[in-house]
Protein backbone atom coordinates (compact mmCIF):
# COMPACT_ATOMS: atom_id res chain seq x y z
CA UNK A 1 0.00 0.00 0.00
CA UNK A 2 2.85 2.49 1.00
CA UNK A 3 4.50 1.88 -2.70
CA UNK A 4 1.12 2.54 -4.72
CA UNK A 5 0.51 5.94 -2.45
CA UNK A 6 4.40 6.90 -3.04
CA UNK A 7 3.26 6.15 -6.88
CA UNK A 8 -0.24 8.17 -6.41
CA UNK A 9 1.83 11.07 -4.47
CA UNK A 10 3.20 12.90 -7.49
CA UNK A 11 -0.23 12.35 -9.70
CA UNK A 12 -1.83 14.16 -6.88
CA UNK A 13 -0.27 17.02 -6.65
CA UNK A 14 0.00 17.63 -10.08
CA UNK A 15 -3.90 17.44 -10.10
CA UNK A 16 -3.97 19.92 -7.34
CA UNK A 17 -1.60 22.12 -9.37
CA UNK A 18 -3.93 22.39 -12.18
CA UNK A 19 -7.14 22.71 -10.05
CA UNK A 20 -5.28 26.09 -8.70
CA UNK A 21 -4.70 27.04 -12.01
CA UNK A 22 -8.18 26.66 -13.60
CA UNK A 23 -9.26 28.76 -10.22
CA UNK A 24 -6.86 31.67 -10.73
CA UNK A 25 -7.59 31.85 -14.32
CA UNK A 26 -11.99 32.43 -14.15
CA UNK A 27 -10.48 34.74 -11.11
CA UNK A 28 -8.87 36.75 -13.97
CA UNK A 29 -11.48 36.18 -16.32
CA UNK A 30 -13.55 38.11 -13.78
CA UNK A 31 -11.74 40.56 -13.66
CA UNK A 32 -11.58 41.80 -17.23
CA UNK A 33 -15.38 41.72 -17.31
CA UNK A 34 -15.19 44.02 -14.43
CA UNK A 35 -13.32 46.41 -15.60
CA UNK A 36 -15.53 46.74 -19.01
CA UNK A 37 -17.22 49.26 -16.71
CA UNK A 38 -16.05 52.79 -17.06
CA UNK A 39 -15.48 55.91 -14.82
CA UNK A 40 -15.96 58.09 -17.65
CA UNK A 41 -19.71 59.32 -18.87
CA UNK A 42 -21.48 62.47 -19.67
CA UNK A 43 -24.22 64.37 -21.76
CA UNK A 44 -24.59 67.39 -23.32
CA UNK A 45 -27.89 68.63 -24.77
CA UNK A 46 -29.24 71.58 -27.13
CA UNK A 47 -32.96 73.65 -27.02
CA UNK A 48 -32.24 74.86 -30.50
CA UNK A 49 -29.91 77.62 -32.31
CA UNK A 50 -30.37 80.38 -34.06
CA UNK A 51 -31.10 84.89 -33.21
CA UNK A 52 -30.98 84.33 -29.80
CA UNK A 53 -29.66 87.83 -28.31
CA UNK A 54 -29.29 89.13 -25.00
CA UNK A 55 -30.71 92.38 -25.45
CA UNK A 56 -34.08 90.27 -26.59
CA UNK A 57 -34.26 88.07 -23.79
CA UNK A 58 -35.69 89.34 -20.32
CA UNK A 59 -33.81 88.18 -16.97
CA UNK A 60 -37.14 86.11 -16.18
CA UNK A 61 -37.06 84.19 -19.50
CA UNK A 62 -33.19 83.75 -19.06
CA UNK A 63 -34.48 82.25 -16.20
CA UNK A 64 -36.27 79.66 -17.23
CA UNK A 65 -34.24 78.50 -19.78
CA UNK A 66 -31.70 77.88 -18.07
CA UNK A 67 -33.86 76.35 -15.22
CA UNK A 68 -35.34 74.13 -17.42
CA UNK A 69 -32.08 73.11 -19.68
CA UNK A 70 -30.86 72.42 -15.79
CA UNK A 71 -34.03 69.76 -15.18
CA UNK A 72 -33.41 67.99 -17.91
CA UNK A 73 -29.61 66.96 -18.11
CA UNK A 74 -29.80 66.86 -14.59
CA UNK A 75 -32.12 63.95 -15.17
CA UNK A 76 -30.40 62.37 -17.75
CA UNK A 77 -27.26 62.30 -15.71
CA UNK A 78 -28.56 60.81 -12.36
CA UNK A 79 -29.61 57.65 -14.77
CA UNK A 80 -25.82 57.72 -16.20
CA UNK A 81 -24.27 57.90 -12.91
CA UNK A 82 -26.38 54.89 -11.76
CA UNK A 83 -25.08 52.95 -14.35
CA UNK A 84 -28.22 53.34 -16.85
CA UNK A 85 -28.17 52.89 -20.31
CA UNK A 86 -26.97 55.91 -22.69
CA UNK A 87 -30.17 55.46 -24.77
CA UNK A 88 -32.35 55.54 -21.77
CA UNK A 89 -30.28 58.86 -20.87
CA UNK A 90 -30.98 60.20 -23.87
CA UNK A 91 -34.74 59.50 -24.11
CA UNK A 92 -35.67 60.77 -20.12
CA UNK A 93 -33.53 64.07 -20.68
CA UNK A 94 -35.33 64.88 -23.98
CA UNK A 95 -38.66 63.98 -22.60
CA UNK A 96 -38.25 67.14 -19.95
CA UNK A 97 -37.72 69.75 -22.87
CA UNK A 98 -40.49 67.67 -25.34
CA UNK A 99 -43.11 68.52 -22.28
CA UNK A 100 -41.69 72.58 -21.81
CA UNK A 101 -43.42 74.79 -23.78
CA UNK A 102 -40.27 76.77 -24.11
CA UNK A 103 -38.92 74.84 -27.01
CA UNK A 104 -39.86 73.68 -30.36
CA UNK A 105 -40.77 70.11 -29.51
CA UNK A 106 -43.73 68.65 -28.73
CA UNK A 107 -45.75 70.41 -26.22
CA UNK A 108 -44.29 74.03 -27.82
CA UNK A 109 -43.89 72.60 -31.41
CA UNK A 110 -44.58 75.25 -33.81
CA UNK A 111 -47.67 75.25 -36.50
CA UNK A 112 -47.59 74.51 -39.58
CA UNK A 113 -49.01 76.55 -42.27
CA UNK A 114 -52.45 74.61 -42.02
CA UNK A 115 -52.50 75.29 -38.38
CA UNK A 116 -51.17 72.18 -36.50
CA UNK A 117 -48.37 70.63 -34.86
CA UNK A 118 -46.51 67.97 -36.98
CA UNK A 119 -43.56 66.30 -34.72
CA UNK A 120 -40.37 64.66 -35.94
CA UNK A 121 -37.64 62.83 -33.91
CA UNK A 122 -34.89 60.30 -34.23
CA UNK A 123 -32.76 58.21 -32.10
CA UNK A 124 -29.66 56.03 -32.56
CA UNK A 125 -27.42 53.45 -30.50
CA UNK A 126 -23.69 54.09 -31.03
CA UNK A 127 -23.08 50.35 -29.84
CA UNK A 128 -24.92 48.47 -32.80
CA UNK A 129 -26.09 51.38 -35.29
CA UNK A 130 -29.34 50.81 -34.83
CA UNK A 131 -31.72 53.30 -35.51
CA UNK A 132 -35.48 54.59 -35.18
CA UNK A 133 -37.31 57.67 -36.36
CA UNK A 134 -40.57 59.34 -37.16
CA UNK A 135 -41.79 62.28 -38.92
CA UNK A 136 -44.73 64.05 -39.24
CA UNK A 137 -46.71 62.89 -36.19
CA UNK A 138 -50.01 65.07 -34.64
CA UNK A 139 -51.09 62.77 -31.42
CA UNK A 140 -48.18 61.13 -29.62
CA UNK A 141 -46.96 63.40 -26.59
CA UNK A 142 -43.12 62.36 -26.36
CA UNK A 143 -42.09 61.41 -30.36
CA UNK A 144 -38.32 60.44 -29.12
CA UNK A 145 -40.24 57.63 -27.38
CA UNK A 146 -41.55 56.62 -30.54
CA UNK A 147 -38.71 56.83 -32.18
CA UNK A 148 -36.98 54.34 -30.09
CA UNK A 149 -39.80 52.01 -30.56
CA UNK A 150 -39.29 51.65 -34.02
CA UNK A 151 -36.03 51.16 -33.60
CA UNK A 152 -36.53 48.42 -31.06
CA UNK A 153 -39.28 46.77 -32.01
CA UNK A 154 -40.07 47.17 -35.66
CA UNK A 155 -38.47 46.29 -38.72
CA UNK A 156 -37.94 49.91 -40.35
CA UNK A 157 -35.76 52.81 -39.41
CA UNK A 158 -38.34 55.91 -40.29
CA UNK A 159 -42.32 55.89 -40.10
CA UNK A 160 -44.41 58.84 -40.79
CA UNK A 161 -47.76 60.32 -40.33
CA UNK A 162 -50.47 58.00 -39.93
CA UNK A 163 -49.02 55.43 -39.99
CA UNK A 164 -46.38 56.46 -37.15
CA UNK A 165 -49.48 57.35 -35.05
CA UNK A 166 -50.79 54.06 -35.23
CA UNK A 167 -47.54 52.55 -34.31
CA UNK A 168 -47.53 54.44 -31.81
CA UNK A 169 -50.86 52.85 -30.19
CA UNK A 170 -49.99 49.63 -31.09
CA UNK A 171 -46.86 50.02 -28.46
CA UNK A 172 -48.95 51.68 -26.00
CA UNK A 173 -47.43 55.18 -25.80
CA UNK A 174 -49.34 58.58 -24.73
CA UNK A 175 -51.50 59.41 -26.94
CA UNK A 176 -53.10 62.93 -26.61
CA UNK A 177 -55.67 65.30 -28.49
CA UNK A 178 -53.55 67.66 -30.97
CA UNK A 179 -54.81 70.28 -29.05
CA UNK A 180 -52.57 69.52 -26.12
CA UNK A 181 -49.60 71.17 -28.16
CA UNK A 182 -51.42 74.65 -28.76
CA UNK A 183 -49.79 77.05 -27.22
CA UNK A 184 -50.48 80.83 -27.61
CA UNK A 185 -46.89 82.01 -28.71
CA UNK A 186 -46.34 79.49 -30.95
CA UNK A 187 -49.94 80.17 -32.90
CA UNK A 188 -48.91 84.04 -32.99
CA UNK A 189 -45.81 83.79 -34.55
CA UNK A 190 -47.56 82.04 -37.40
CA UNK A 191 -50.17 84.57 -37.52
CA UNK A 192 -47.11 87.13 -37.65
CA UNK A 193 -45.88 84.94 -40.29
CA UNK A 194 -48.87 84.76 -42.17
CA UNK A 195 -49.24 88.60 -42.36
CA UNK A 196 -45.60 88.94 -43.46
CA UNK A 197 -45.65 86.51 -46.40
CA UNK A 198 -44.88 87.95 -49.68
CA UNK A 199 -44.14 84.86 -51.47
CA UNK A 200 -45.74 84.16 -55.03
CA UNK A 201 -46.51 81.57 -56.91
CA UNK A 202 -44.52 81.77 -59.88
CA UNK A 203 -42.81 79.57 -62.10
CA UNK A 204 -40.43 78.54 -59.46
CA UNK A 205 -43.00 77.33 -57.19
CA UNK A 206 -41.03 78.35 -53.90
CA UNK A 207 -41.71 76.93 -51.05
CA UNK A 208 -42.40 79.06 -47.97
CA UNK A 209 -39.24 78.23 -45.98
CA UNK A 210 -37.05 80.24 -48.25
CA UNK A 211 -38.04 83.24 -47.26
CA UNK A 212 -35.60 85.04 -45.33
CA UNK A 213 -37.56 85.81 -42.48
CA UNK A 214 -39.64 82.52 -41.94
CA UNK A 215 -36.07 80.75 -42.32
CA UNK A 216 -35.39 81.52 -38.37
CA UNK A 217 -38.50 80.76 -37.00
CA UNK A 218 -37.95 77.13 -37.04
CA UNK A 219 -35.00 77.00 -34.28
CA UNK A 220 -35.36 75.62 -30.65
CA UNK A 221 -35.02 71.51 -32.32
CA UNK A 222 -34.08 70.01 -28.60
CA UNK A 223 -31.09 67.15 -28.79
CA UNK A 224 -28.91 64.97 -26.51
CA UNK A 225 -26.08 63.11 -26.63
CA UNK A 226 -24.36 60.58 -24.00
CA UNK A 227 -21.88 58.10 -22.86
CA UNK A 228 -22.80 55.69 -20.65
CA UNK A 229 -20.12 53.92 -17.99
CA UNK A 230 -20.46 51.09 -20.61
CA UNK A 231 -18.74 52.95 -23.15
CA UNK A 232 -22.01 53.31 -25.49
CA UNK A 233 -22.79 56.45 -27.09
CA UNK A 234 -26.51 57.16 -28.13
CA UNK A 235 -28.08 60.36 -29.81
CA UNK A 236 -31.41 61.66 -30.41
CA UNK A 237 -33.20 64.80 -31.76
CA UNK A 238 -37.09 65.99 -31.50
CA UNK A 239 -38.77 69.19 -33.11
CA UNK A 240 -41.78 70.66 -34.67
CA UNK A 241 -39.76 72.02 -37.48
CA UNK A 242 -40.26 74.68 -39.01
CA UNK A 243 -42.84 77.90 -38.40
CA UNK A 244 -45.21 78.11 -41.34
CA UNK A 245 -44.15 74.84 -43.22
CA UNK A 246 -45.48 73.63 -45.92
CA UNK A 247 -46.40 70.34 -47.70
CA UNK A 248 -45.71 67.97 -44.80
CA UNK A 249 -42.20 69.33 -45.42
CA UNK A 250 -39.25 66.99 -43.10
CA UNK A 251 -36.38 68.70 -41.82
CA UNK A 252 -32.98 66.91 -40.68
CA UNK A 253 -34.27 66.05 -37.46
CA UNK A 254 -35.98 62.54 -38.33
CA UNK A 255 -32.96 61.97 -40.91
CA UNK A 256 -29.84 59.42 -39.30
CA UNK A 257 -26.99 61.37 -40.44
CA UNK A 258 -28.34 64.42 -41.11
CA UNK A 259 -29.96 65.61 -37.60
CA UNK A 260 -28.70 62.39 -35.76
CA UNK A 261 -25.76 60.29 -35.50
CA UNK A 262 -23.99 57.83 -32.93
CA UNK A 263 -21.38 55.59 -33.37
CA UNK A 264 -18.93 54.07 -30.25
CA UNK A 265 -15.68 54.57 -32.45
CA UNK A 266 -16.31 58.38 -32.53
CA UNK A 267 -18.66 60.25 -31.47
CA UNK A 268 -22.97 61.01 -31.04
CA UNK A 269 -23.97 64.36 -32.91
CA UNK A 270 -27.94 66.27 -32.48
CA UNK A 271 -28.25 68.88 -34.66
CA UNK A 272 -30.49 72.00 -34.79
CA UNK A 273 -31.13 74.60 -37.94
CA UNK A 274 -31.46 75.20 -41.12
CA UNK A 275 -32.51 71.67 -41.78
CA UNK A 276 -32.13 71.65 -45.58
CA UNK A 277 -28.54 72.08 -45.07
CA UNK A 278 -28.00 69.90 -42.54
CA UNK A 279 -29.60 67.21 -45.14
CA UNK A 280 -27.51 68.11 -47.98
CA UNK A 281 -24.15 68.41 -45.82
CA UNK A 282 -24.88 65.21 -44.10
CA UNK A 283 -23.78 67.16 -41.36
CA UNK A 284 -23.65 64.94 -38.11
CA UNK A 285 -22.11 61.95 -40.20
CA UNK A 286 -19.92 64.29 -41.73
CA UNK A 287 -18.30 64.89 -38.08
CA UNK A 288 -18.14 61.21 -37.67
CA UNK A 289 -16.66 60.28 -40.70
CA UNK A 290 -13.90 63.14 -40.24
CA UNK A 291 -12.92 61.45 -36.93
CA UNK A 292 -12.90 58.18 -38.04
CA UNK A 293 -11.35 58.56 -41.52
CA UNK A 294 -9.13 61.73 -41.05
CA UNK A 295 -8.33 61.27 -37.95
CA UNK A 296 -9.26 64.64 -36.30
CA UNK A 297 -10.37 65.42 -33.04
CA UNK A 298 -14.03 65.74 -32.18
CA UNK A 299 -13.60 69.38 -32.06
CA UNK A 300 -11.63 69.91 -35.00
CA UNK A 301 -14.13 67.90 -37.24
CA UNK A 302 -16.91 69.59 -35.41
CA UNK A 303 -15.76 73.21 -36.41
CA UNK A 304 -14.83 72.51 -40.11
CA UNK A 305 -18.32 71.32 -40.39
CA UNK A 306 -20.41 73.70 -38.77
CA UNK A 307 -17.89 76.59 -39.41
CA UNK A 308 -16.53 75.72 -42.75
CA UNK A 309 -18.64 73.56 -44.90
CA UNK A 310 -22.12 74.83 -43.39
CA UNK A 311 -21.57 77.95 -43.35
CA UNK A 312 -20.25 78.01 -47.03
CA UNK A 313 -23.14 76.66 -48.08
CA UNK A 314 -25.01 79.28 -46.02
CA UNK A 315 -27.17 77.09 -43.32
CA UNK A 316 -27.24 78.16 -40.11
CA UNK A 317 -27.58 76.32 -36.99
CA UNK A 318 -25.36 74.19 -34.89
CA UNK A 319 -24.61 70.29 -32.80
CA UNK A 320 -23.67 69.21 -29.95
CA UNK A 321 -21.58 66.11 -29.99
CA UNK A 322 -20.03 63.53 -27.33
CA UNK A 323 -17.06 61.52 -28.23
CA UNK A 324 -15.59 57.61 -26.60
CA UNK A 325 -13.70 59.83 -24.50
CA UNK A 326 -16.09 61.82 -23.10
CA UNK A 327 -15.08 65.05 -24.68
CA UNK A 328 -17.58 67.62 -25.93
CA UNK A 329 -18.01 70.30 -28.44
CA UNK A 330 -21.04 72.77 -28.48
CA UNK A 331 -20.18 74.13 -32.48
CA UNK A 332 -23.07 76.99 -33.95
CA UNK A 333 -22.76 79.71 -36.67
CA UNK A 334 -25.88 82.07 -35.30
CA UNK A 335 -25.79 84.51 -32.82
CA UNK A 336 -26.90 81.87 -30.19
CA UNK A 337 -27.47 78.12 -28.66
CA UNK A 338 -29.43 76.69 -26.12
CA UNK A 339 -26.79 74.27 -24.76
CA UNK A 340 -25.63 72.17 -21.05
CA UNK A 341 -22.78 69.71 -20.35
CA UNK A 342 -22.45 67.65 -17.32
CA UNK A 343 -19.86 65.62 -16.86
CA UNK A 344 -19.03 62.15 -14.66
CA UNK A 345 -17.88 64.52 -11.88
CA UNK A 346 -21.47 66.65 -11.91
CA UNK A 347 -19.90 69.81 -12.95
CA UNK A 348 -22.61 71.19 -15.10
CA UNK A 349 -22.11 74.22 -17.68
CA UNK A 350 -25.32 76.05 -19.48
CA UNK A 351 -24.46 78.40 -22.51
CA UNK A 352 -27.27 80.80 -24.19
CA UNK A 353 -25.57 83.22 -26.41
CA UNK A 354 -22.52 83.09 -28.56
CA UNK A 355 -20.23 84.27 -25.91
Amino acid sequence: MKKIFLLLCPFLLLLSCNESTTVNTTEENTTTATDTTQNTFGIIIHGGAGTILKENMTDSMETAYKEMLTKAIKTGHEILKNGGSSLEAVQRTINVMEDSPLFNSAKGAVFTNAGINELDASIMDGKTLNAGAVAGVTTVKNPINLAYEVMTNSDHVMLSGKGADKFAKERGLEIVDPSYFFTQKRYDALMEIKKRETIELDEDNKSAFYDPFIKDEKFGTVGCVALDKNGNIAAGTSTGGMTNKKYNRIGDSPIIGAGTYANNKTCGVSSTGWGEYFIRGIVAYDISAQMEYAGKTLEEAAKNVIQDKLTKMGGTGGIVAMDKDGNVAMEFNTAGMYRAHMDAGGKLDIGIYSK
